[in-house]
């Protein structure tokens, strides 16, 4: 199976300022067929996880355009350029270009700095590879 790798594990953010969250497959994703099934997810607080990016970087419906995704093969960014407040939440990198679709845990969780409706601390879960 492709395992994904995902850093950092706690991102600190600012509302206003950029974000950055960086993924990597131990094998390249690039599918036969010429895409590469990358997708990136964010999941909010009591919330089942909602797409953002799909092949690397196309953006969701509804995903409002801060949100950018780039790379290819291994490497991949999903890009934050303002941070809102709404963004707050866990980030997940999916592969679904080779059967089992996986995604690797630890993820990366935001916490908002300077927010005072958001607690500071930062809860970080280590699990084993789950199968989506």
């Amino acid at each position: 199976d492709i395992v994904m790798t995902q850093t950092p594990l706690s991102l600190p953010v600012t509302p206003g300022e950029p974000a950055s969250i960086s993924c990597r497959s131990s094998q390249s994703l690039l599918h036969t067929n010429g895409y590469t099934y990358l997708e990136w997810y964010l999941q909010k607080p009591g919330q089942s996880p909602q797409l953002l990016i799909y092949l690397v970087s196309n953006r969701a419906s509804g995903v409002p355009d801060r949100f950018s995704g780039s790379g290819s093969g291994t490497d991949f960014t999903l890009k934050i350029s303002r941070v809102e407040a709404e963004d707050i939440g866990v980030y997940y990198c999916m592969q679904s270009t080779q059967a089992p679709p996986t995604v690797i845990q630890p993820r990366t969780e935001t916490s908002l700095l300077g927010w005072p409706s958001c607690p500071h601390v930062l809860l970080v879960w280590a699990a084993a590879q789950q199968v989506l």
